[in-house]
């Protein structure tokens, strides 16, 4: 798993530095996945329950599972790319956002508020800890700064499996289940400027915000420590 999280976090960062206007994320996902390839790995999200592409790409109010195209980015977009990469066996799982050219101060307050959210759920993490904590934290921090977030989509486990129990909830939630050291699982708050509530599009993959507005989105691949947790994916 540190091996895959490692390709990962490379992987993000490869196509994070692509990311200027007039750029497609058609081409981010090419040059992403040739990278992936030549780690001797493979991309988790390609033919995923039918995926087309190697990672999600997701602009201004898509909330997720954006599907690269060959609409170029302007100046700017907020967007998010989630990378997951299965290695010798395992999944390491990943996404950040980037900024296309200039973005404005709503959108970056948003984005940043989005990283520090995940910061702090992370935070409280450890051995012994309910999963419940997560969305408390979370929700709490968000609630702050007026915005939403999605209870529509979560975290997960991960390892062997792309996606497995625990399943994190991001949001205030009464879910049963207390972290053990060996335990993997993503955190991967959905933060909104409006409603999260999600609509799907007739792709069958991309979810945007029902209102329009944007959204931000961090992960992190999580490994619970005796004594608190690593972060596989930093």
């Amino acid at each position: 798993m540190r091996a895959a999280a490692l390709i990962a976090r490379d992987a993000l960062a490869l196509g994070g530095s692509l990311v200027r206007p007039g750029a497609t994320t058609a081409a981010i996902d090419a040059e992403v996945h040739r990278f992936i390839v030549s780690q001797g790995a493979y991309p988790s999200c390609l033919n995923y329950m039918g995926f087309p592409k190697a990672i999600c790409t997701s602009v201004n109010n898509v909330i997720a599972h954006g599907i690269p195209d060959s609409r170029p980015l302007v100046d700017g977009d907020i967007i998010n790319l989630d990378v997951t990469v299965y290695k010798d066996g395992f999944h390491g799982d990943t996404s950040a956002m980037f900024g296309a050219g200039r973005v404005d101060r709503l959108g970056t307050d948003l984005v940043e508020a989005t990283r520090e959210a995940l910061e702090l759920a992370i935070q409280i993490c450890g051995p012994g800890v309910p999963f419940a904590e997560i969305g408390r934290t979370i929700a709490a921090f968000v609630a702050q700064h007026g915005y939403s977030v999605s209870e529509e989509l979560t975290g997960h486990g991960v390892g062997r499996n792309f996606h497995q129990n625990p399943l994190i909830y991001h949001h205030a939630n009464d879910e049963p289940g207390v972290m053990e050291p060996g335990m993997a699982f993503t955190i991967e708050p959905i933060v909104c400027q409006g409603s999260a509530a999600g609509i799907l599009w007739p792709d069958g993959w991309t979810v945007s915000t029902e209102d329009g507005g944007r959204s931000a989105q961090f992960e992190h691949t999580l490994l619970v420590t005796p004594n608190g947790v690593d972060v596989l994916t930093a």
